[in-house]
């Protein structure tokens, strides 16, 4: 038997790692044996003996090696493990910025390719944005840019951090409202609601028209019901006042939803407010008013706690009979029971409440029929519109692909940019209407039904004109909305009378002039130049405001209601109604123009749909940019 040192370290370990696989056949085993072993085999004791000293032995002269290996191996790791690092935050702040293209660019083109139905595109990206948002890994606005108050605006006694609000349809379920609070705006519409759950029409039911922007729907408002929103909405309440303190119980939500954490109660947000839209069933008939009205009661009375506002839908068009409801007296009959249930809401504020109307409906005896039936009932505003049964021409000179053409018929309800048009002519008429009754009323000494609450503190309870209706549009310059009749009638009759009196003296005219039989206080003379109703002011002195102002310098003073007992003013003031506007809202200047129009609140769907949840940011980039241009002119 040869001694351990005649066999080659190197030969054994080769041989050993060989041998050790049992897949190896004998013959192959005794090859390699004769091959690495030429003084024959080992005992196990010697084996064990001459592993251990050959292996000590190539330790020992391979360490300084094995040490530089392993500190460039260390080095290595630590480079590379921090680069994984870096490019996972970056990559976290960057994804998750509204402002990021990969939303438009590639989020949006993925949901289109693996999901050709628009529905099934639509609710995956609700479910990913909701369990996005439980990890708090959701897109959000970055660098609060709202924080300047340029784009500030008051609508119902709040500061809203800007004009802007996404659309019922979004997020029909209550799924994902602080998700869209994240990206912008400072309204969200959630539902539409019904009182029980409904499937809505049947599948499909949504078409894409990409050459045009647009959408063609016909859901049929599909919902969960008015409990399970409602459930929701509780659970997001109390999950407030946990995280305040409070626990977790109905008495800590009832504190939050009394005002005491000193936010909205439906949004839970400063500067942003929470609406509900809700609608009947569509079993239930129209024909049957009182059927119709329970319906919607019934959604009142379940969700309007949780709301900041109360959207009443009687114009989708995916719904047998609904716009019949717009009729004057079916309508006035359905929103004076929705503002009285809305008042019987179980906290210390009650939600506003706005009806939502069709595009469709746009003679001057609808318009008007709608206008009486707000005041009437004393709901605070209407949202023009909803999608509509008509369907715009595409570009001159473009042809639609066949496959658009076809879905461009199917029956249902248009939205897209070429809707805006139609929503911009609306929303002045809407205005020029409501501002005009309200001129009348007041000069009448007319006293409306009031659904306003007591908002919350350091607020008043009259409403401030738009910021933006002092922009005067690229098209058309807002002009004076109360009718002009009245103070002809007076300088004619003034004119009349002066030929039967006789000629004064130049010092006596003088002084007649200098010294008037009496004054008119400047806010109670509707025909003063100067100040005229609340309701026109804004749109008279547009041109000698700059745009951009701040929510503070676009706010006039109001003189409060008068109270039984104190000296009260020759007329009251009705309260000036809010428009949403709803339709055709792509860009920061179409945002503009519906806001000089009139409207106090833009509202952006299909924009959405088709440019990501960073569209609300790229929007309001574009409304400060375009004010920053005019403001140089």
């Amino acid at each position: 038997m040869p001694c351990l040192r005649e066999i080659p370290a190197r030969n054994f370990l080769v041989y050993h790692s060989l041998v050790s696989h049992r897949c190896i056949p004998r013959a192959t085993q005794k090859i390699l044996r004769k091959h690495f072993l030429p003084h024959g085999p080992l005992s196990p004791l010697k084996s064990r003996l001459r592993f251990a000293s050959t292996t000590a032995a190539v330790a020992a002269s391979t360490s300084p090696a094995q040490d530089a290996r392993s500190l460039f191996t260390r080095i290595k790791n630590l480079l590379l493990g921090s680069t994984i690092g870096l490019t996972l935050i970056l990559g976290y702040f960057y994804i998750t910025d509204t402002r990021a293209s990969i939303h438009e660019f590639v989020v949006i083109p993925c949901l289109r390719y693996f999901y050709p139905d628009a529905e099934d595109a639509h609710e995956f990206g609700n479910r990913a944005l909701k369990a996005l948002g439980s990890f708090g890994l959701h897109p959000r606005e970055r660098g609060n840019p709202d924080a300047k108050g340029d784009l500030a605006i008051e609508v119902f006694g709040h500061t809203l951090s800007n004009p802007l609000g996404i659309s019922a349809g979004i997020d029909k379920h209550c799924d994902i409202p602080d998700v869209l609070f994240a990206a912008g705006p400072a309204v969200v519409e959630i539902g539409g609601v019904t009182p029980h759950p409904q499937e809505g029409n049947p599948k499909p039911r949504v078409w894409r028209v990409p050459s045009q922007n647009a959408l063609v729907n016909r859901y049929g408002l599909n919902s969960e019901g008015a409990d399970h929103v409602a459930m929701r909405l509780r659970q997001r309440v109390r999950e407030y006042a946990y995280h305040m303190g409070w626990g977790i119980d109905e008495e800590a939500e009832q504190r939050v939803l009394d005002g005491e954490a000193e936010v909205p109660p439906g949004s839970l947000k400063q500067g942003n407010l929470l609406a509900v839209q809700v609608a009947k069933n569509s079993w239930t008939s129209e024909e049957d008013i009182d059927a119709v009205m329970k319906d919607y009661v019934y959604c009142v009375d379940t969700l309007s706690r949780y709301a900041d506002i109360v959207i009443v839908n009687v114009s989708s068009p995916n719904t047998q009979g609904l716009r019949g409801l717009q009729k004057v007296e079916p309508l006035t009959d359905i929103l004076t029971a929705v503002v009285e249930a809305a008042r019987k809401a179980k906290r210390k504020t009650s939600p506003k409440v706005l009806v939502k109307v069709s595009p469709d409906e746009d003679s001057e005896d609808d318009v008007k029929g709608i206008c009486e039936a707000v005041w009437e009932s004393g709901v605070d505003g209407v949202v023009v519109g909803n999608t509509t049964k008509r369907r715009d021409p595409s570009r001159e000179g473009f042809r639609l692909p066949a496959q658009e053409q076809r879905d461009l018929l199917e029956q249902g309800g248009y939205s897209g940019p070429q809707t805006f048009n139609r929503t911009l002519a609306l929303v002045k008429r809407y205005r020029k209407i409501l501002d005009e009754d309200s001129f009348l009323r007041t000069r009448d000494g007319a006293q409306q039904p009031s659904a306003q609450s007591s908002p919350s503190a350091g607020s008043s309870s009259d409403e401030t004109p738009s910021i933006f209706s002092s922009i005067s549009s690229p098209l058309e310059t807002p002009k004076a909305t109360h009718p002009p009749t009245t103070h002809e009638e007076i300088e004619e009759s003034v004119a009349r009378d002066k030929q039967h009196l006789k000629p004064q003296s130049p010092e006596a005219e003088a002084d007649s002039k200098s010294q008037p039989l009496f004054r008119i206080p400047e806010r109670n003379n509707p025909f003063s130049s100067s100040s005229t109703s609340e309701a026109t002011r804004s749109s008279l002195t547009s041109s000698n405001k700059p745009p951009g102002l701040s929510a503070t310098d676009a706010t006039p003073s109001f003189s409060p209601n008068p109270t039984p007992g104190a000296s009260s003013s020759p007329r009251s003031e009705p309260t000036r109604k809010v428009i949403f506007a709803s339709g055709g809202v792509t860009t920061g200047g179409r945002a503009l123009e519906a806001l000089s129009a009139g409207a106090d609140v833009a509202q952006v769907y299909t924009a959405l749909v088709y440019e990501g949840i960073g569209k609300v940011s790229k929007i309001k980039e574009e409304m400060r940019m375009e004010l920053k241009q005019r403001s140089k002119q």
